[in-house]
């Protein structure tokens, strides 16, 4: 599947800097920018999911000194 983006010259020019900074064609640094962020929000969705069901189960947090102590270290 192809597609093409309209950038003004301004965007194409720091388009084109960044896929030569990374030695990337600009096709390859629109895709993995693409995929980065739909990782990004992704991650983020789950981690509002676990925050979300932590505070409905009334966890509580605790020192990290604690799980140490614990574990013997």
């Amino acid at each position: 599947m192809s597609f093409s983006i309209r950038l003004t010259e301004d965007e194409r020019k720091l388009a084109d800097s960044y896929a030569r900074l990374h030695s990337l064609t600009l096709a390859e640094a629109f895709k993995s920018a693409l995929f980065d962020r739909i990782e990004e929000e992704y991650d983020i969705a789950l981690a509002d999911r676990a925050y979300t069901e932590y505070v409905k189960d009334n966890e509580k947090s605790r020192p990290i000194e604690e799980l140490w102590e614990e574990l013997g270290l």
